[in-house]
């Protein structure tokens, strides 16, 4: 019989694999793949649609009914370059009893006890199934899931409850803002800055769109906030620019000017809302510019969308983990998941995972022990739960 890997043994395998976003995650996937064949499991992949050096993967164990839990987690990690690591980020090393590696926390530790679990249902006798999902891009704005989600329905039995597994200290997390991002590409017209009014500096007129998102953040936060929104730190969408670039010299108007904004939308709010505020504003700018030099204009490509996670009533997710867990604190947090994508999909969800949220992206990143063993004890729990 091949060997049935610990969930440690696992975690240093899918650490090893430098699977930054920028990269491919092929061996990563064709590791897991491989290994759940070596015990009879059948795999799935679905490749990226344009980049063929990226795929997803979703298995199934137990009976081939719907109704799985389904366990979600991404492939892909932020880069380490420019980082003061003191430990090879992509070798798991333990001291002081934390795991250290790039993704331990954020979120291969997850990964690897999903994938145990699977095996260890596979060798079980579950009477309701269980499924993994792990997915590429994450960290580049969730846009690995949707098509994941889509192709799982198309192949598996649909399952009824996600668990997604960002790190939230084995807490019941139920919900989080989305995300919209913009790159904003504002093109202006050169003239010697003696004779600005001739012309059009993209920087100047940029800056009133960001000036927007000013406003847009103090109005946010002096209105009184829903019940929902109330619940979230800050109670209020965010609009924010983090970087800017733009211009040739300080005497020259400047032909252009980029910069990136996004939104953090409270699961209220919507999407379509606030696009189109923006997109008003950003017409009336236009206007303006296009005033003074008919060509100059305003260019506007979406980057990525992250739906928010609502808060359900009476959530199966929710429940199950509650159950497992003894947590029964309120809990919802400001950043994306791809927990959004899968409510949205028809799965009731919620997010469980192993490791402090604070630790993610950070140089000598890392996954404590205690975590890491509590999230195997949830895992061992689960399977106890679905075989009846």
């Amino acid at each position: 019989m091949t060997e049935r890997l610990s969930p440690r043994a696992i975690l240093d395998k899918l650490v090893s694999f430098p699977t930054v976003s920028h990269d491919t995650n092929l061996p990563l996937i064709d590791w897991v793949e491989g290994y759940l064949s070596s015990h009879g499991i059948e795999s799935f992949r679905h490749p990226h649609e344009t980049d063929p050096a990226k795929a997803a993967l979703f298995a199934h164990a137990g009976p081939k009914v719907e109704g799985a839990v389904v366990l979600s987690g991404h492939t892909d990690v932020v880069p380490v370059e420019g980082q003061p690591w003191s430990t090879d980020p992509y070798e798991v090393v333990e001291k002081d009893g934390k795991l250290y590696g790039r993704g331990t926390c954020d979120m291969k530790g997850f990964d690897a006890l999903a994938i145990w679990a699977l095996v260890e249902g596979h060798y079980g006798d579950l009477k309701r199934p269980l499924q993994i999902a792990l997915s590429y891009d994450e960290e580049i704005g969730c846009t690995g899931a949707a098509p994941l989600i889509e192709s799982m329905d198309k192949v598996l039995p649909k399952g009824s409850a996600t668990i997604v597994g960002e790190p939230s200290m084995m807490g019941a997390v139920t919900g989080h803002k989305g995300g919209q991002g913009f790159d904003v590409h504002v093109r202006g017209f050169e003239v010697h800055s003696s004779l600005m009014h001739t012309g059009v500096n993209a920087i100047m007129y940029g800056a009133k769109l960001i000036e927007w998102a000013n406003e847009m953040n103090a109005e946010n936060q002096a209105k009184t906030p829903s019940d929902i929104a109330g619940t979230f730190e800050p109670p209020w969408t965010t609009v924010h620019v983090g970087m800017i670039e733009g211009g040739t010299a300080h005497n020259i108007t400047a032909l252009d000017c980029r910069f990136g904004l996004d939104f953090r939308i409270v699961p209220d709010e919507t999407r379509e809302a606030w696009s189109a505020r923006f997109k008003a504003k950003v017409a009336e700018v236009e206007a303006e510019m296009q005033a003074v030099v008919p060509e100059s204009h305003i260019a506007l490509n979406e980057q990525f969308y992250v739906p928010g996670l609502l808060p359900e009533d009476a959530g199966e997710a929710e429940a199950l983990v509650r159950r497992l867990t003894g947590d029964n604190a309120p809990r919802v947090v400001s950043y994306g998941t791809e927990g959004g994508h899968f409510q949205g999909g028809g799965y009731s969800t919620v997010i469980c995972g192993p490791g402090d949220i604070a630790q993610a992206h950070q140089p000598d990143e890392f996954l404590t022990v205690a975590q890491f063993e509590a999230g195997t004890q949830f895992m061992r729990d689960l399977l106890a739960e679905l075989a009846g």
